[in-house]
């Protein structure tokens, strides 16, 4: 198997999937991605130049995103609040001045998606089990991953696919005493977001923009993306929020 990219150094495209349970899921577990996408050079290209700093285009990441469930794209994926994804595909017509290159967007099956180097995983509705095929997926998907992020209830997935074991984990809090008894092999901590190696786990819903800051920060802080980071960190009043939830007490 080969050996996951690196993220800061990428040599080519970095793939961003964002894998969709049939059942339901969270539409603001996911949407932590448009973070990333805030780094790209599809979006940064389309910025005026005095818009930021001088140079400020010139740490843009080349970075595709897909789309990915078990059909693909036989059936539209649903997420919540009445959106459905269906697979799209922006080409080059040759037309743009300047030209530039067009980033290419695919809802894939379990079956045609390249390997990922960063996963997004969100929530599915209550009552849904995943089946064998998404979890197989799932654990391929691991496997060869850079970066693997579970947003809220997201987390459930990788630990009904066993990959959580021997390792530090976080999620939405009212579950974490009964993940505790499910999975002891866990360490199951009270964060609004964890970080356990390429594994990176947050609380519930808006946790996930919080993970997500913190770990374009932590990939690519050292990097000239890392000053596109921070001044979109700074532009789009990124949370940052205290870590061990000091700043909501917590009672139910």
């Amino acid at each position: 198997m080969a050996h996951p990219v690196d993220l800061a150094k990428p040599h080519r495209p970095i793939n961003v999937g964002v894998i969709l349970m049939k059942g339901e899921t969270e539409f603001q577990d996911v949407a932590p991605v448009d973070m990333l996408h805030g780094l790209s050079r599809h979006f940064i290209s389309t910025f005026p130049d005095e818009l930021g700093p001088p140079g400020f285009k010139d740490g843009a990441i080349d970075l595709e995103f897909l789309w990915i469930t078990e059909s693909g794209e036989t059936s539209p994926a649903d997420l919540t609040s009445g959106l459905r994804i269906l697979p799209t595909r922006h080409c080059d017509t040759g037309e743009q001045h300047p030209p530039q290159r067009v980033l290419i967007s695919l809802q894939h099956s379990f079956k045609t998606s390249p390997p990922l180097d960063i996963v997004i995983i969100g929530a599915h509705r209550f009552g849904y089990v995943p089946n064998e095929a998404e979890l197989a997926f799932v654990r391929k998907s691991f496997d060869e991953c850079a970066a693997f992020i579970a947003v809220c209830g997201g987390v459930d997935v990788p630990r009904l696919a066993g990959l959580l074991e021997g390792k530090t984990a976080t999620g939405p809090r009212l579950f974490l005493d009964a993940w505790r008894t499910q999975s002891p092999a866990t360490n199951w901590v009270e964060k609004r977001w964890e970080r356990d190696g390429k594994l990176w786990t947050s609380g519930a819903l808006f946790n996930g923009t919080d993970l997500m800051h913190n770990f374009i920060k932590r990939t690519w802080g050292a990097t000239p993306a890392g000053a596109i980071g921070d001044y979109a960190a700074k532009v789009g009043a990124w949370p940052d929020r205290d870590i061990d939830y000091k700043d909501v007490p917590w009672k139910v």
